[in-house]
């Protein structure tokens, strides 16, 4: 016999927080290292700066900093999370987990503390698992982290990749909590993977392989097709299984990756740009940090408001890609 719906459990947002390196590299500046413009950037990415982490700032740092700042907007400590994920593809370390480093830093000294690595989608895949844990009853609270120093993998001599991407960290806190009539928490997923594209976006390197960090490697075209042919279907999934359409949509937050494959996304599940957030032009691509940081950004600007239906998506090397709405 199934138990009365009141006590289904549903992963409630308490607070967001995001960091970045106190670098800001423009495209101005980025003209002076390689055969690049700053129209040039613009045109096809969107993206105007980006932040750049400095020696002594790391994924672990930059995560914590996003962690304690989630931690106060939502008005809890740090001793009351039971579960930590980041979602990073730039660990401090090839082990131990990252966010065993941030769970050390905040003193927290129980619970469980993973990585989870999906490259870009990291954080929508992040969100997921930690849904997962908490509506089965078995955590409580949970910090969902997003970090990344990509700027570490780039050959900052190829202008194709260098200019697009950034560093950064975003967090939220989500608490499990007995469903209510409003339906506050996360409402739907839906997540995908193919590994047959790896050659497209993948970095040529790793401990197993040439026992080196190796550098990002990207075909763009075919991400861009990608990214725009095929992750509408885990929107139109979560669409169909929330109840809502992009009428009833209150936030596109998608990974920040470029201008032009977001609008792109948008009109095709008929979004408007005004229901979109963007962030791209200030942070670039800073992989599965770009979602928290954007979130933490039009929670700030009183953007995105209690009771309001918000959907995350994104796509990232592999390939992954996946969605997720959330009714904050």
């Amino acid at each position: 016999m199934s138990e009365p719906s009141i006590h289904l459990l549903r992963s409630v947002v308490l607070g967001v927080g995001s960091a970045l390196p106190q670098r800001v590299v423009t495209n101005a500046d980025l003209e002076k290292q390689v055969d690049t413009s700053d129209d040039w950037i613009v045109q096809r990415t969107g993206i105007r700066q980006r932040h750049i982490a400095g020696p002594g700032e790391t994924t672990s740092t930059l995560g914590t900093a996003a962690a304690r700042a989630a931690l106060a907007n939502a008005g809890v400590e740090a001793e009351t999370i039971d579960l930590i994920i980041v979602a990073t593809s730039t660990p401090d370390f090839t082990f131990p987990a990252t966010a065993t480093q941030i769970q050390a830093a905040l003193g927290v000294t129980q619970g469980v503390a993973f990585d989870l690595q999906a490259v870009c989608s990291g954080f929508v895949f992040a969100v997921t698992t930690a849904d997962k844990f908490l509506r089965s009853g078995s955590h409580k609270r949970a910090l969902v982290i997003g970090a990344e120093t990509f700027s570490r993998l780039l050959n900052w001599e190829d202008r194709t990749t260098c200019v697009l991407f950034g560093d950064g960290a975003g967090a939220i806190v989500l608490e499990a909590q007995p469903a209510s009539p409003e339906e506050r928490g996360v409402i739907a997923t839906s997540l995908r993977s193919d590994g047959r594209h790896r050659e497209k976006l993948y970095v040529d390197g790793g401990p197993s392989t040439t026992g080196t960090v190796g550098h990002l490697k990207m075909i763009g075209k075919d991400v861009f097709r990608h990214a725009v042919g095929q992750v509408t279907g885990v929107m139109t999934d979560c669409f169909a299984a929330a109840g809502v359409d992009a009428t009833t949509l209150d936030w596109f937050v998608p990974h920040q990756a470029n201008r032009r494959i977001i609008e792109a996304s948008a009109e095709k599940l008929g979004i408007p740009l005004e229901k979109v957030v963007l962030t791209v032009d200030r942070h670039g691509n800073t992989s599965a940090a770009s979602i928290p940081l954007a979130l933490a950004a039009a929670v700030a600007d009183g953007r995105i408001k209690k009771g309001q239906t918000v959907m995350i998506e994104a796509v990232g090397g592999g390939f992954t890609w996946g969605a997720a709405i959330i009714r904050w």
